[in-house]
Formats: structure tokens, C-alpha cells, sequence
């Protein structure tokens, strides 16, 4: 991958208003018919989220290229609301008109937006997710999950061990180093995509960093397929873009008007997070209580502080979350479970109301939706 950028940053240019709106129109009517509609993402989708881009004038390698520290740090992007780009491809997807995402961003703000994990490829990893290198389990953490890289550059282990019962292996983050190769089974899902697209749309990037760019430049030369960039900068793929469909514009203005073209609202962010609440009982006075994080796909996910029975002064901190409990129950009886969240966008805490399954046991999955801008939770059964 290419690391390189000039201290005196590219050109950036902006189209007219009556282009942007014109290739908006050619984008909405293309989406409509297009059998396998897919979007490669870059650092231009997450900028209005207040995370910088990198070849830009404020750019990350345009700030190194000219001897400066650049004044961002990592861990804000877990505070970072998605944009209204990212939220409008979540959108298309639920609408089934946008087949596959493929990224270069390492922010997880299209995970979490609401791209379903089996709908992209993060090409360049995630900074919110890890994986043992032993088994293959992921991890997401609701924190940056990325090695100090205090030993070396290439030694990617993030400190924690793998849960999997019987699997110790030492957790590596996901991030790609340049010189390293990509990881090969996203980069095969967004090649096999590639070659059954129709129409694949840029969004934010310089389309500069190799092999990632072979995906849209696969596109573009292909017989049936179009390509349309939106980007500030030109890119190297202007020969093999359709020329009606490139646009010099942020992606946000853009989307809008796409979407406005379809018909179709852009919905606010909302953060969504999975729960698993397991009850198994040793007798009547007596039982212990498991609670998990999940993703939409059941793969683990770290995003409580701690958890505890209401009304006990005691709370468990590290996972996994067991707690005891010695109260005589009957079956159906409300045990009311606090839930302490990391807070990086302000989550209060909240109680969920698990009803006692009996001495059997069991377990239930409850959704839980936050709106960012009430500050409230709804809870639900799943």
C-alpha cells in the first residue's frame, strides 16, 4: 500500500451545484435498475463526523509530508457520530438496493452505522475489532482494539486472550500495516462482488492505495459495468469512470440528493446493541446469571462497564458478566438487571426486566436502541 503524499496537497475541486444535482439524478435512476449496486468507501465518508482524511489539505500523510503532528487522536472516532453518508447506504442496504460495501476505513463507523457485517469488507480492518489468530474468533469491543506496537511494527497482539473455552490464543487487532497483505477473505468477497457489479459507486476516496483499488478499477473496466466517483481530488481511475458520473463534491451533499432522488429518507443514527441474559438456577434461593454482549451476528461484543442486579451495591466489571443471586423465586418473576455502558456518546444506565424462566433455566436476547440525540433507551425482547 501506498504511504506516500506530497507536503502540498492535491487540488481540491468542487463541482457547480447544477452538476452535483444533475449527477445525482443519473446516480437515483442507475441505483434503481441496477442488479448488484456496490459502493468503495474512503477516508471522504467520515470527515463531516470530524475524523480526518489523509491526502486532503488537513490530511493525515499531507500533515506528516510537511513536518507536523497531526492534532486528532484515535480514540475519538469512538465518539463519532456516522454521517449522513454512512447512514443513507444503511438505507440502500435495508431496501436491497446496495449489495456489498467495500472499505478502506479503519473507524468502524460503517459497522457500526448499521451495515450488516456479511454486507462489507473492511479491507484495511477494523480498529474496533480483533480476532484470535489461533481459532479465528472476532471480537468487537466498544473500544480501540489495537496493539501498542511497542515490540514491532508487524506485532499486531492487543494484550488480551481469546474466550473460546479450551482456545488460550493471544487476540491480534485487525488493522493492516502497510507493506502487510490484505486479509484475504475480505478482499475475496469484494473481489467476487467486483466481478458481478453493475455499477459501482466511489465515495471519498483517492482511489490511490493499491491492491484496495483494484476493486472499482475492476469495475470500471469491465463490459457491463459503471463506474461513478465522488471525490475532491482526481484520482487515477478517471479513465475508467464514466465521465457523466464523476463529480468533485463531499459525499454528504451528494447523498442527499441521491437519496432525495429515490424517495427514500436517510434515518438518524442509532446505536443498536445485542444481550444476552442466561439464568440457570443450583436450587429455589439460589441462582447464577450470565450476561453477554453481542453483535447482530452473535459474534462477542464489549460494550458494558459493568452489570448488576438492581438494588445490590455490588457489580461485576470484567467480563464475563456472572453474577450470583440468593432470593426465592417463581417462575416468571422480573429479576431486574442494571446495565452500565462505556458512555462514549452519553449512555445512561438502564435496567432490563428478564423474567425467571424457572429452575430449567434459559436464556433471552433483548435488542437495545439508543437515540444519541434524546439520550434515551428502548429495550426489547428479541
Amino acid at each position: 500500500m501506498d504511504l506516500t503524499a506530497p507536503a502540498i496537497a492535491e487540488t481540491e475541486h468542487f463541482s457547480s451545484p447544477a452538476q452535483t444535482t444533475a449527477v445525482a439524478a443519473q446516480l437515483a435512476a442507475l441505483i434503481r435498475t441496477a442488479k448488484h449496486f456496490i459502493v468503495y468507501t474512503g477516508a471522504g465518508v467520515s470527515t463531516s463526523a470530524g475524523i480526518p482524511d489523509f491526502r486532503g489539505p488537513e490530511g493525515a500523510w499531507t500533515k506528516r509530508a510537511q513536518g507536523k503532528e497531526l492534532a486528532f487522536d484515535g480514540s475519538k472516532t469512538l465518539t463519532a457520530v456516522p454521517t449522513t453518508t454512512h447512514m443513507a447506504l444503511v438505507a440502500l442496504q435495508e431496501r436491497g438496493l446496495l449489495k456489498y460495501v467495500v472499505s478502506q476505513n479503519c473507524d468502524g463507523l460503517h459497522r457500526r452505522s448499521g451495515i450488516m457485517p456479511d454486507r462489507i469488507s473492511e479491507l484495511h480492518g477494523n480498529s474496533n475489532r480483533e480476532y484470535c489468530k489461533d481459532c479465528g474468533k472476532e471480537y468487537i469491543r466498544d473500544f480501540r482494539a489495537v496493539s501498542s506496537y511497542d515490540k514491532s511494527y508487524s506485532d499486531h497482539r492487543t494484550g488480551r486472550k481469546c474466550a473460546v473455552p479450551g482456545c488460550t490464543g493471544a487476540l491480534h487487532d485487525t488493522i493492516i500495516n502497510f507493506g502487510e497483505q490484505l486479509p484475504k477473505t475480505a478482499m475475496t468477497r469484494a473481489t467476487t462482488h467486483a466481478k458481478k457489479a453493475d455499477l459501482c459507486l466511489v465515495l471519498g476516496s483517492s482511489c490511490r492505495v493499491s491492491p484496495a483499488n483494484s476493486i472499482p478499477e475492476c469495475v470500471g473496466r469491465s463490459k457491463k459495468g459503471r463506474l461513478a466517483i465522488c471525490n475532491l481530488q482526481d484520482t487515477p481511475l478517471e479513465d475508467v469512470a464514466d465521465e457523466k458520473l464523476r463529480i468533485h463534491a463531499r459525499t454528504d451533499d451528494l447523498m442527499t440528493q441521491v437519496m432525495a432522488n429515490l424517495g427514500i429518507l436517510i434515518p438518524p443514527f442509532i446505536l443498536r446493541r445485542r444481550l444476552i441474559i442466561a439464568m440457570a438456577s443450583q436450587s429455589r434461593d439460589r441462582h447464577q446469571l450470565t450476561v453477554t454482549g453481542v453483535d447482530v451476528d452473535d459474534t462477542p461484543s464489549s460494550f458494558l462497564r459493568s452489570v448488576k442486579v438492581e438494588g445490590s451495591r455490588r457489580a461485576v466489571r470484567t467480563e464475563p458478566f456472572v453474577l450470583g443471586m440468593r432470593e426465592e423465586l417463581e417462575e416468571g418473576a422480573a429479576v431486574k438487571v442494571e446495565l452500565e455502558f462505556m458512555g462514549h456518546y452519553g449512555e445512561p444506565n438502564v435496567v432490563v426486566a428478564h423474567a425467571y424462566p424457572g429452575e430449567a433455566g434459559g436464556s433471552s436476547v433483548y435488542g437495545l436502541e439508543y437515540d444519541v440525540w434524546t439520550k434515551e433507551w428502548e429495550v426489547r425482547r428479541v
